[in-house]
């Protein structure tokens, strides 16, 4: 792809505002694309890993205004990943919205102003990355955890129902993922798991880790935490990542006494897309293509008042 636009594209488009839009399936130049912050970018990095990228889609827009990348994957649930310049972004999501309902599981705070222009967008979580690498991580000693397998599902699914709503995983889930869980005697008490690994990448996704009320200020979900984030080294993962709420000191502590290191801030939203039937978008793609003239690639622009957006 290249940098600029097409001179016949810039004529009829407000300067600055128009971007080549395409839907990239080369590993490596999508690597290139989300390298600048790997953590923030972990989802779709991620999911480049076989056996995720089958289920994911990725559109990159470049111009002179700026660059992003949007993933749209069904591995997970519908899941969302919005990387760059949100003017990029809100020209990329006019064409490529995505499903009917999903989940956005990386945003930019500043990327709410675009996908607000054809989502709904409810349940905000205000978020930040931590990472750890293997040569800032401290193993946390003392206390036995153990390594939890498919077999497990239904002691897992009962320890996170105890936070007030019902938990499905599934036994296939918890086998292919990495658990670990801390014990009162026959009691699950404590667990920590994965939501993606992906040694390929060198990248692993630290996620659901949960303790039971009665149980919290003991140090178990450190424990836990720590087990599964060492197991990700030993596979191959040269970065472990988690997102937090920036604002549960307890855990952000924790998670610092392991080596993890406080990183980009992320929004999580739910997404319900306006244009039900998509034919809003299917209307716009076409005028795209025509406005590009060349296979696989769209012309696009963010809304003029974008800007006005901000506040």
């Amino acid at each position: 792809m290249t940098d600029t636009l097409p001179r016949r594209a810039g004529r009829d488009l407000p300067p600055g505002r128009a971007f080549e839009i395409r839907e990239e399936r080369d590993p490596h130049v999508l690597e290139t694309e989300l390298a600048d912050d790997r953590s923030y970018a972990a989802y779709a990095l991620g999911h480049l890993e076989p056996g995720l990228f089958e289920y994911a889609r990725y559109w990159v827009a470049r111009g002179p205004a700026g660059s992003a990348v949007v993933m749209h994957a069904t591995a997970m649930g519908n899941s969302v990943v919005t990387v760059g310049a949100t003017e990029a972004i809100a020209a990329l999501l006019s064409l490529h919205p995505g499903a009917r309902a999903a989940y956005v599981s990386t945003a930019a705070p500043e990327h709410l102003r675009a996908l607000r222009r054809k989502h709904q967008v409810s349940d905000v979580l205000h978020m930040m990355r931590m990472t750890v690498t293997a040569s800032t991580f401290a193993h946390a000693a003392g206390g036995e955890v153990r390594r939890m397998r498919g077999r497990d599902v239904n002691r897992i699914n009962r320890l996170y129902a105890t936070d007030g709503g019902p938990s499905h995983y599934r036994y296939d889930a918890i086998e292919r993922a990495v658990y670990y869980g801390a014990y009162d005697g026959a009691r699950l008490v404590s667990v920590a798991g994965t939501h993606i690994v992906a040694p390929n990448q060198s990248l692993g996704i630290v996620g659901n880790v949960f303790t039971e009320p009665g149980y919290r200020g003991l140090g178990l979900a450190t424990r836990v935490t720590s087990a599964v984030t060492q197991e990700l080294f030993e596979r191959g993962c040269g970065d472990v990542t988690l997102t937090v709420d920036p604002s549960n000191t307890p855990a952000v502590r924790a998670y610092a006494r392991l080596g993890y290191r406080r990183g980009t801030p992320v929004v999580e939203a739910r997404l319900a897309r306006r244009d039900l039937f998509g034919v809003g978008p299917a209307l716009r793609r076409a005028a795209a293509r025509r406005r590009a003239g060349s296979p696989g690639l769209e012309i696009a622009h963010a809304p003029p008042d974008l800007e006005e957006d901000r506040a």
